[in-house]
């Protein structure tokens, strides 16, 4: 157990600390703000404060912690050891910075609840974000922190080298799938099919009409129709897999197939017994709980049991309200943590994270499963060749595996099909699953 002496044990601080040395480093911590307790506690100890106690292991705090609000924060980009690290506090050559504070900054989002620019669709642009403007965003910096800390730990604590080692977490992989568009011709409805027709014949995409035709008659599979194929790659790679389904009414934004499909349905219910499943919230779900609570109701009445999982459709997410709706809907894990734009770590860390709300000052019970890479922003927003799109995830991967945290992928049962716009497209998932298979 590592002791920690400080001179005010916060909420902010708890959590910071219990997220980096209990969920990262597999080492129990405790607090005290007793002078003698810190002293006779022959074990792993750091004091967290402004001086130190004497010539123990010392890292220099910043105000951030001892805290409550929001507020503007100088913040000034400085290295440990060829590492950005911020909150620089200039005492110790060995740790120059406050990596605590500069953790919680990242970790609890602090700079959405600043004012901000928003993109097109209302969301948080990675742009604003500072891991992106300092060039970090592609990397776990809170967990490559930690495992710098854990290195300073044995240095210090020698005969603890063994015990400290042998904490080691294993890389961990989860592959995410969103079900934005069940099927692209089945069981659209009359008005829906007729109108694709006609927006075919407009385009003079006259395959796309006699692809329609053969699908809705029966002569060929739907072209997303891809769900036997992943449950299949599942369960060859032994890959742990969720799928978010999309239950809204339909929209400009949302154009799955009702939800009060039976085939739809069967679908659902068919895969909820091979897979994990969760709600994919509609669009205008963001701020608005009372449409989240219907989706949420409606895939329950499905598969007869509760949904504890959660992705909102866009990765539209307020902080935070749409967290703090999510919390009083029970939801216990939510998988939007990233950006649409752009790839890497959103929250700057591989490490599943329960929600800190800065408006109660307080951890909530909601987990967050921060993801690293999308398809669709691979694709649509970076303009990757699907080369280089598997070049881009195994680098992430190799960064997570770095620090043995978790890999989140968020694919898409449209893109696994290779069909449409998603064409070459269609082996790069599981290339993906046999290079990951290697190291899990």
């Amino acid at each position: 157990m590592l002791l920690v002496y400080t001179h005010k044990i916060t909420p902010r601080l708890t959590y910071t600390f219990r997220h980096i040395f209990v969920r990262i480093l597999q080492i129990e911590v405790n607090f005290t703000t007793k002078i003698e307790e810190f002293i006779t506690h022959e074990g792993l100890k750091l004091s967290y404060t402004k001086q130190p106690l004497g010539s123990e292991l010392f890292i220099k705090c910043s105000e951030l912690l001892f805290t409550q609000g929001i507020d503007y924060l100088d913040i000034n980009i400085v290295s440990w050891e060829e590492v950005p690290c911020f909150f620089q506090t200039n005492f110790s050559a060995e740790v120059p910075c406050d990596l605590f504070a500069a953790s919680f900054y990242l970790i609890s989002r602090y700079e959405e609840y600043l004012p901000h620019v928003k993109d097109q669709f209302e969301r948080f642009p990675a742009s604003e974000s500072l891991a992106y403007q300092h060039k970090f965003l592609d990397k776990p910096m809170i967990d490559i922190w930690a495992y710098k800390f854990r290195d300073l730990l044995i240095s210090h604590f020698e005969s603890f080298r063994d015990e400290l080692n042998n904490k080691k977490r294993k890389f961990n992989y989860i592959s995410t799938i969103d079900i934005d568009n069940a099927y692209q011709f089945k069981h659209k409805g009359f008005t829906r099919s007729v109108g694709g027709i006609f927006k075919d014949l407009s385009q003079f995409n006259i395959r796309n009409v006699w692809l329609r035709f053969l699908v809705v008659f029966g002569i060929r599979r739907d072209p997303f129709d891809m769900y036997k194929r992943l449950l299949l790659l599942k369960k060859k790679y032994g890959i742990k897999t969720i799928f978010f389904f999309l239950l809204g009414d339909y929209s400009t934004f949302d154009k799955n197939i009702s939800h009060g499909n039976t085939n739809y349905k069967l679908l659902i219910k068919n895969i909820a017994d091979y897979a994990e499943v969760g709600i994919h919230p509609s669009y205008f779900s963001m701020k608005n709980e009372l449409k989240t609570k219907k989706e949420k109701g409606i895939l329950e009445s499905i598969v007869n049991f509760p949904i504890t999982r959660s992705r909102q459709h866009y990765l539209r997410i307020e902080l935070p309200e749409t967290y703090q709706n999510l919390v009083d809907l029970e939801i216990k894990e939510e998988y939007s943590m990233g950006y649409a734009s752009h790839y890497g770590f959103r929250a700057s860390t591989c490490t599943p994270f329960y929600f800190y709300d800065l408006d109660f000052e307080i951890q909530t019970p909601l987990k967050a499963f921060p993801f690293a890479v999308m398809d669709s922003t691979l694709k649509d927003y970076l303009n990757f060749t699907p080369k280089r799109a598997f070049n881009t995830i195994l680098k992430l991967a190799k960064e997570v595996k770095k620090v043995d945290g978790t890999l989140i992928t968020i694919f898409h049962n449209e893109s696994v099909s290779g069909s449409g716009k998603w064409r070459g497209w269609g082996r790069l998932y599981e290339s993906l699953l046999i290079e990951l298979n290697k190291v899990l």
